[in-house]
């Protein structure tokens, strides 16, 4: 919410009226009158009250933003539909193939960073929140959450690649379709952009580009097609948001509404450390 102050400008009509030369007399305040009328008093939604002219302005209450609503399926199902009809439609697979000969690596050469970069936006996660910041979910249930997104997202990638049968680029094998890296690396980089995306868009601008990074480096690498990229990126974004939007359902049906409490500490006996692992349903 923004509230404009233009009290300032009542203050030059009422001076001009009594002495047209008032300006030329008071510089300092006119430069004042000037700076109040180019950067106008600002408020973020953030603030409770706002005092105007003396008179209380009570802001409107935050309204979080929509992460999961139905129109935010759109694009990753035009992800998934690209993939599809890349598999058959002539002009799609020649854009396939002029990427391929534009992005892969010449002579065979690869690099191994995609199966460790495809992991790391759901490590990222749990980092965030052990550096202060807080999401919508506690530890346990950010854990359940990413396991029914990727156990969703798994699910339809196996199963996909048996149908399908493509072929890679490399000809090493025929499952090619869709890109099960991909899938991973943007099914948690959608998690975190859930998670913490009212405390920053930053974290969701950053985990898209390294799964961004994780689907290139898998064309690089000769692996998989750009349809083939697109599908996986897709099915990984709605394996995220089906995930997030059944937890609720999960959580009244299998913990009867309580909320699970886990604790990770460290300990010495005998000479040994242990790390143990505490996890409780309150």
């Amino acid at each position: 919410m923004v509230i404009f102050d233009f009290s300032s400008v009542s203050v030059i009509n009422i001076l001009l009226a009594r002495d047209p030369n008032f300006f030329m007399k008071n510089l300092s305040v006119v430069l004042s009158l000037f700076i109040n009328l180019a950067f106008p008093v600002c408020t973020t939604a953030q603030n409770a009250t706002i005092l105007t002219d003396s008179i209380p302005v009570q802001k409107r209450p935050v309204v979080k933003r929509t992460v999961n609503s139905l129109h935010s399926y759109l694009v990753p199902s035009a992800m998934v539909l690209y993939g599809a009809l890349s598999l058959h439609v002539t002009p799609l697979q020649n854009i396939n193939e002029t990427f391929q000969n534009g992005l892969a690596a010449p002579n065979g050469r690869h690099t191994n960073l995609d199966d460790y970069l495809q992991y790391s936006p759901a490590l990222a996660s749990h980092v965030i929140s052990l550096a202060g910041v807080k999401g919508k979910h506690t530890f346990f249930e950010r854990v359940i959450i990413s396991g029914m997104a990727a156990a969703m997202s798994t699910g339809v990638v196996l199963t996909v690649k048996r149908i399908t049968n493509e072929t890679r680029p490399d000809g090493s094998d025929n499952l090619s379709f869709p890109s099960g890296h991909t899938a991973t690396a943007f099914g948690s980089a959608e998690l975190i952009r859930q998670e913490y995306g009212d405390a920053s868009p930053w974290y969701g601008v950053g985990a898209y580009a390294v799964a961004s990074l994780t689907g290139y480096l898998r064309m690089y690498n000769n692996k998989h097609w750009l349809g083939d990229v697109l599908a996986g990126a897709g099915v990984g974004i709605i394996s995220a948001k089906i995930a997030t939007r059944l937890y609720p359902l999960v959580k009244r049906i299998v913990f009867k509404n309580k909320t699970p409490f886990t604790a990770v500490y460290p300990s010495y006996q005998q000479g040994a450390f242990t790390v143990n692992l505490v996890h409780v349903i309150q």
